[in-house]
């Protein structure tokens, strides 16, 4: 960090501090908080038992099933709280109070009202003073816990109190993970908002969970509750000033209900839910089975310095094993020089290396793109196969319900090794994941589910998808798609404005990369 920045840094923080608090809610650090942990006898529910009965034939394996639609990844969420008996665990990065995070969030009440004990464990980087009491008013519930990861501390001077409390507090909790009853869990890179399951009218993201069952279930559990116990897991009542009351649980819970009704939403939900639990035994049945085993981030990276990770780690050793080819597919994609040089080495002894990630006009993320754009010249000098999403690329009617009208984007984390294993999570290949967040994921070592993977990523490349991107006679790049079946070739991002690569041209020039 540069002597001029941690100059503003001090000076932010001598401005949020002598701020008037009057008002305004601060977060109480030592806010007293009881622990707790997963719930122990999964295999004694109804859906534990069923599982435990497949796991008992796979012994020492892990059940994977993929989710790429965004209409089932949405219909399996809701299932899991429609059917937990004991506990609920979820923890997001984000959980949006639209529609969708409105019908989530209705369902585990009416699982808390089952009895169910839930625990919702949410990033605070999204949080803000409106939603601190709504948050609070479901923790009402005697049956549920909410509590924020890494708050801010002024809840109304969020901006210049993050600002002075920057070397915590931009390190994130980025993990999005769902179990039930420590017998079924859900993990990947959906957060919980419409954006992510295909109902959104202006922009829709391309995903991909895994519904697992097993041995992993247990790693998972255990991971949601090293956070869920850990100094950075603030109470929400700690945040607030004022405690809600039954009465505002109950008022909560009204709005909620008309809120979720004026909406409307395209999929027939309890239609497609009543589906799915007569189908349970067919669903597990279908389970693929094998090696599996959870990577994640510790929560303690919230006070440590930028160094690269164990999932980092991990996904470069199992790299530099892979013998023919590697398959990348990363919404935010900013390769260091050392993986550059590493994918250059598995090129040189014959493996094939190539990546999607979003285009200019797709990403989300301007200083994301900004840095990935540094790097493609240097990315293609070194052989790697690079290809960009289209925005009205042809497999958006795939995940998405208003796929005629909405902009594509990815935001599925995955890479698949030789086709023989593959790391699904919420990992993105940039510096904030490599370096500054939490992170989680699952390596599965099964050919069958990384086939699966590698045909999703396939169609994700083809020319009617994504822009083919190569240097042309003149090393400069090059963009080739596939348009109503003919061939367009551009020379500049393509789908963009002057006004939105000027910008992006500007933020390519600022040293902000380890931000990215």
């Amino acid at each position: 960090m540069s002597t001029k920045f941690r100059l503003y840094q001090n000076m932010f923080q001598f401005f949020a501090r002598a701020l008037p608090l009057s008002g305004n809610a601060t977060v109480n650090w030592k806010y007293q908080r009881t622990p707790s942990s997963a719930f122990a006898h999964p295999e004694t529910t109804t859906v534990g038992a069923l599982f435990q009965e497949a796991s008992d034939k796979h012994p020492g394996l892990s059940g994977f099933s993929l989710v790429s639609q965004g209409e089932i990844a949405f219909i399996a969420r809701l299932a899991m709280a429609d059917l937990a008996e004991q506990t609920l665990d979820a923890q997001y990065f984000i959980w949006d109070a639209d529609t969708t995070g409105r019908i989530l969030a209705d369902r585990l009440l009416r699982a808390a009202n089952r009895g169910v004990r839930v625990r919702m464990l949410i990033d605070d980087i999204y949080q803000t003073k409106g939603k601190d009491f709504t948050v609070a008013a479901l923790d009402a519930h005697p049956n549920i816990e909410v509590r924020v990861f890494n708050p801010i501390t002024n809840r109304g001077w969020r901006t210049l109190s993050f600002l002075g409390e920057f070397g915590r507090a931009n390190h994130r909790m980025h993990n999005k993970l769902l179990v039930m009853d420590n017998a079924l869990s859900i993990v990947g890179g959906r957060n919980i908002a419409d954006i992510y399951f295909g109902v959104r009218s202006d922009h829709n993201f391309r995903d991909l969970d895994v519904v697992t069952a097993g041995p992993v279930v247990n790693e998972l559990s255990a991971s949601f509750d090293l956070f869920w116990n850990s100094e950075w897991a603030i109470p929400v009542g700690a945040i607030v000033q004022k405690r809600p009351t039954e009465q505002d649980l109950g008022a909560q819970k009204i709005r909620l209900e008309a809120n979720i009704a004026a909406a409307g939403y395209p999929y027939l939900i309890d239609q497609q839910l009543a589906d799915l639990e007569a189908r349970l035994i067919q669903i597990r049945d279908n389970f693929i089975w094998g090696p599996g085993r959870v990577v994640v981030e510790q929560p303690s990276r919230v006070h440590t310095d930028a160094n690269p990770g164990v999932i980092y780690q991990a996904l470069s050793k199992r790299a530099h094993e892979v013998q023919r080819e590697l398959l990348i597919e990363s919404p935010y994609f900013i390769p260091s020089d050392r993986s550059i040089e590493g994918a250059r080495q598995l090129i040189a002894r014959g493996v094939k290396v190539r990546v999607l990630t979003n285009c200019a006009a797709s990403n989300d993320m301007m200083g994301a793109h900004a840095g990935y754009a540094n790097t493609r010249k240097e990315l293609l000098q070194a052989g790697i196969e690079l290809y960009e999403l289209q925005p009205d690329t042809n497999m958006k009617r795939r995940w998405s319900k208003l796929a005629g009208k909405s902009r594509a984007a990815l935001h599925a984390k995955c890479l698949v090794f030789d086709r023989q294993s593959v790391f699904i999570g919420s990992f993105n290949l940039d510096p904030r994941s490599m370096a500054l967040n939490t992170e989680i994921g699952v390596m599965i070592d099964n050919p069958e589910i990384a086939r699966q993977v590698g045909v999703l990523m396939d169609e994700g490349v083809a020319p009617g998808s994504a822009f083919h991107v190569t240097l042309d006679k003149d090393n400069g790049l090059a963009w080739t798609a596939e348009t109503n079946g003919e061939e367009v070739e551009y020379d500049k991002d393509p789908e963009t404005s002057f006004w939105q690569r000027f910008m992006v041209g500007v933020v390519r020039m600022l040293p902000i990369e380890s931000q990215m």
